[in-house]
């Protein structure tokens, strides 16, 4: 993917993982991008909060979600590893957000990180900035098809 080789080397491919899985998984690039850009983890990472919780691997995926992949034989260790299967991973999990749950767009995907609302405010603004920032990349890079309203 050309388009990637104006970012520094360790974003590219947190981007051509990104893209290609906002495609897969029909949601929109610029939020996947901003939700990657957002959670910022590495292969192989593990963080542990305050209140218990686990993150795991470069989407920082909450340990509290791996009960539900485990029944699809997906371990923390699929989550933790290096290539793009961690960002198909998240775009499932955002198009579910943005599909099952309540609220607007931004809400759902902020429901990515917490649905409690103090933490999803948060988040939430900070995903909105990152993705008009990603959207300008995107639109700058790659020749989109608008479709027309119908």
């Amino acid at each position: 993917m050309p388009a990637v080789a104006d970012l520094p080397p360790q974003f590219q491919k947190r981007v051509a993982c990104s893209i290609d899985a906002a495609v897969k998984y029909e949601i929109p690039a610029n939020l996947m991008l901003a939700v990657a850009e957002q959670e910022g983890g590495k292969p192989g990472e593990w963080v542990r909060h305050p209140n218990g919780a686990v993150d795991v691997g470069p989407m920082q995926f909450s340990t509290g979600y791996l009960r539900d992949l485990a029944r699809y034989g997906i371990t923390a260790q699929d989550v933790a590893a290096r290539g793009c299967y961690p960002y198909q991973l998240a775009a499932w999990r955002l198009r579910m957000h943005i599909k099952l749950d309540q609220g607007d767009l931004w809400t759902k995907a902020a429901n990515y990180h917490s649905r409690t609302p103090q933490f999803n405010r948060v988040y939430r603004a900070e995903l909105m900035l990152k993705a008009v920032k990603w959207a300008d990349w995107l639109e700058r890079h790659f020749t989109t098809i608008r479709r027309p309203a119908r």
